[in-house]
């Protein structure tokens, strides 16, 4: 089953209060989404262990319910 954009800008909102959360359905099919975040939990902190940060936001869902993500990360300038 496909998540839905807002579930997961909330899943990534509830792990990092604070960060701005920008969605895009890549394909229309519910599965393949990009995602930027923006986070103050990200500075001092490598690009990987930014990602690992947002993948464990969201749950495992990564390869289930969640087929395909592009991320990009950032600390606050």
């Amino acid at each position: 089953m496909a998540m839905q954009a807002a579930e997961i800008e909330r899943l990534i909102l509830d792990a990092l209060p604070g960060a701005a959360v920008e969605i895009r359905d890549l394909a229309g099919d519910g599965d393949h989404y990009a995602a930027k975040v923006t986070a103050p939990q990200f500075a001092g902190q490598s690009r990987v262990a930014q990602h690992k940060l947002v993948y464990e936001a969201l749950g495992g869902r990564m390869g289930g319910a969640l087929h395909a993500l592009q991320l990009t990360t950032q600390a606050p300038t």
